[in-house]
């Protein structure tokens, strides 16, 4: 980021922008009748380096998403050679392959693109190894990720796949479902209304349909649509673009 003087303007700036988050997240959750603490916000740093999550971190972000396992890992050692830093939180955000996964396990408290049966069963696969090894605490946590829109350029389960395949997906004993992801059209507000819900719709079936299934998360909304997705029920919001480039503008 430069200098000192830029560092402390860069820092400035996202502070100031976290605070106007936060008062348009409280805005959507009290429209909907939700309490302010019913959701959480991500800030997702895949395209920013060490420095700007050090600011993110110094700003009050405690909460982070990377989408590559490799920028995962540059991340994580670069903030560990940093001293006196607040501990923080990472999720892995992005499509994972299958040969990535050891990277990412023990190193994330939550995979939230899990967006086929057989991806599941290969992270549950290697998961359980790690727990026979030690090296691993617990089953690991996921989202099912679900392509409400049925955009063909996104991926994610088809919402009667996923009814078909959510039997099978509880009976793996290397992961914990906690929940369902998704993602909206781009520049389409009623697309996004009508996704989030969705995606909640399906999660109240589901939920109901398997009483010992917990759906307590549901990972949806980004720096364009968060708002939607909060009223229509979303728990964690993924912000990017809105939280570290000084030069997005909320609407």
């Amino acid at each position: 980021m430069g200098d000192t003087a830029s560092g402390q303007a860069y820092l400035d700036c996202i502070r100031r922008r976290r605070e106007e988050i936060l008062a348009r997240v409280d805005a959507a959750l009290a429209r909907s009748g939700r309490a302010v603490d019913a959701a959480r916000v991500m800030a997702v740093s895949k395209t920013v380096g060490v420095d700007e999550v050090v600011a993110a971190i110094e700003a009050g972000y405690r909460f982070f998403g990377e989408n590559r396992p490799q920028e995962l890992i540059r991340k994580l050692e670069g903030l560990a050679a940093r001293e006196g830093l607040a501990p923080v939180r990472f999720d892995m955000i992005g499509n994972l392959q299958k040969n990535k996964i050891n990277a990412v396990l023990g190193r994330v408290d939550l995979i939230h693109s899990v967006s086929s049966l057989h991806l599941a069963q290969a992270i549950s696969d290697r998961a359980e190894r790690h727990l026979a090894e030690g090296a691993l605490a617990a089953p690991q946590d996921v989202l099912l990720e679900v392509n409400i829109s049925g955009e063909q350029s996104k991926s994610g389960f088809e919402p009667d796949e996923l009814r078909r395949s959510i039997e099978e997906l509880q009976g793996l004993r290397g992961i914990r479902i906690r929940g369902l992801m998704t993602m909206a059209p781009r520049g389409d507000n009623v697309m996004a209304h009508r996704t989030f819900a969705g995606l909640r719709d399906l999660r109240d079936e589901l939920s109901a349909r398997y009483p010992g299934l917990t759906l307590e998360e549901l990972s949806c909304g980004m720096s364009e649509d968060f708002e939607a997705a909060l009223e229509e029920g979303s728990t964690l919001v993924r912000l990017g673009r809105v939280v570290f480039d000084p030069a997005f503008e909320l609407e």
